[in-house]
């Protein structure tokens, strides 16, 4: 038996080459930023280069001094507020789609390819598109308007399909038992359909955000005046010798990673509640 064991943990070529890949792609995605995130740290008289000079906090301190150029904080400020509104309009639509999308209506199949063909044409287009409608229309393009546009084209249709896709695992018997104890149809909705898509619903909602909060494509164009945090870093790149485009990196990526960790406490939180009444009513 002992034998069949050692025989069965044995590991295939497939498996180390697997690894090897993955180990790859992890040093690929995670090593920049590690590089990132140790220059920043450069001393006063450092460069964008290795060796480091020193080793000090100075340009994350400058980096909230008054700058020669870049607009940090209102560039911040601007995909913050962008995000936060591209997350509550993914949420809603995508979940008022999927209650629409329950019963089968005229259209809603070529509805649906519609909605979803955005994700397959390049972003860049979309930018140079609603960019250029904007301008025929007389409207000058705004981060809270064209820009809105634009990422919603981006982020609705991956909020549809995860809507969908939990609908689609939806169990109408909790429905059917709440109608049958006198619930109405907003009291349905409200008391027994969302308490069980909220978690999926966080997700949906985390899921606009991030991909709203480091969009460059489609805005692009579609920012006008004033720009959101990736046109400005990438405008930096272009003008900034120093390390506190650095510090500027490793603060927003560190923005990122502590959103991501609060949604999934609050899920974790939710879940621990959910287990405690269920105990309790047990």
């Amino acid at each position: 038996m002992s034998g069949n064991h050692t025989r069965d943990s044995r590991r295939g070529l497939s498996f180390y080459l697997l690894a090897a890949f993955f180990g790859l792609f992890v040093l690929f995605l995670y090593g920049p930023i590690a590089t990132i995130l140790v220059l920043s740290f450069q001393g006063p008289d450092g460069g964008l280069t290795f060796p480091m000079n020193g080793v000090s906090t100075h340009w994350f301190r400058n980096l909230f001094e008054q700058q020669a150029v870049g607009d940090f904080g209102g560039s911040f400020r601007r995909s913050i507020a962008l995000g936060l509104a591209v997350m509550v309009l993914t949420v809603v639509f995508s979940l008022l789609a999927g209650f629409a999308f329950r019963r089968r209506f005229a259209g809603s199949g070529a509805l649906f390819y519609l909605a979803v063909a955005s994700l397959i044409v390049p972003s860049i287009l979309v930018s140079l598109g609603i960019g250029l409608l904007f301008n025929i229309l007389g409207l000058e393009p705004t981060w809270y308007g064209s820009a809105l546009g634009a990422h919603l084209t981006w982020t609705l249709p991956f909020g549809l399909l995860i809507v969908f896709a939990i609908f689609n695992r939806f169990n109408p018997a909790y429905e059917e038992a709440a109608r049958d104890l006198g619930a109405g149809p907003w009291q349905t909705v409200r008391h027994v359909v969302l308490p069980i898509l909220l978690p999926s619903l966080i997700g949906v909602g985390l899921f606009g955000f991030t991909l709203s909060y480091d969009e460059f494509a489609r805005t692009l164009m579609t920012a006008g005046s004033f720009n959101t945090l990736p046109l400005e870093i990438y405008g930096m790149t272009t003008n900034v010798t120093t390390p506190v485009l650095y510090a500027l990196g490793s603060l927003t990526t560190l923005f990122s990673f502590t959103v991501i960790g609060l949604f999934l406490l609050g899920l974790v939180g939710l879940r621990r509640r959910r287990l405690r009444r269920a105990a309790t009513a047990g």
